[in-house]
Formats: structure tokens, C-alpha cells, sequence
């Protein structure tokens, strides 16, 4: 069953982040399964989710709230993948940066558009 939020170009790339995100953390020490490991993967996973949930709101202001919310797990996946690379988990070019900007672009400009909808 294909739902609208399958075709916005903000859930398809953060489910590609999310995949990114698990084959990543696999490679975290085992001692940080429920630490670190588990808090970026919650973090990645509520992106695409809050993205979903907002679509199926009724209300645009509904949807604008929840993207605002995949923009925050967004910032906050960032932080942690950049303490992992601190601590040593990951390198640099490990890191996602390219398609974690592109989301963040992405879901930005999703938020201005719909704001433009509420405003008429």
C-alpha cells in the first residue's frame, strides 16, 4: 500500500540514512549497544517516522510541527555521529555529511512550502 508520504524526496532519502546509519553502528564496540549505538539509531529512525506521522495528519500546521520535529532528530543524529567520529568509531569519511545535508535542505525546504500553503 503506497501512502503520500512515499513520495517525498525528504522520507526516501532518510530511509536511505537510516540503512546508512545500521551498517554504520554495526561497527561500534559492542559496549556501546545500548548506549550510543542505540541512541543514533533511534535518532535516524524518528527522522523518516515523524516525516510519515506529519503526512498523515489532517491539518498542514500538523505536518509542519512533525517535519519540525525530523529537522531536530536530523541536528541531533548529526551531534551524535560527530561524537562517534571524537570517540573514535567513526572516521571522518565515514560520516554521512553530504546526504545529511541534503535531507536537512530538503525537509527545510518541505517546511517553507508548506508554509507558504497555511499563509494563503
Amino acid at each position: 500500500m503506497k501512502r503520500k508520504h512515499h513520495d517525498l524526496d525528504a522520507w526516501q532519502v532518510s530511509i536511505d540514512l537510516v540503512k546508512d546509519v545500521y551498517c554504520l553502528t554495526s561497527l561500534f564496540p559492542s559496549q556501546e549497544v545500548y548506549g550510543l549505538t542505540s541512541q543514533i539509531r533511534r535518532c535516524a529512525v524518528s527522522v523518516p517516522s515523524n516525516i510519515a506521522e506529519g503526512s498523515a495528519r489532517l491539518t498542514t500546521r500538523e505536518f509542519i510541527h512533525f517535519l519540525g520535529i525530523a529537522r531536530g532528530s536530523l541536528s541531533e543524529l548529526e551531534t551524535q555521529l560527530i561524537i562517534a567520529r571524537e570517540l573514535g568509531y567513526l572516521t571522518a569519511d565515514q560520516l554521512p555529511s553530504g546526504k545529511l545535508d541534503r535531507l536537512f535542505a530538503l525537509i527545510s525546504g518541505l517546511i517553507s512550502h508548506q508554509r507558504k500553503r497555511v499563509e494563503k
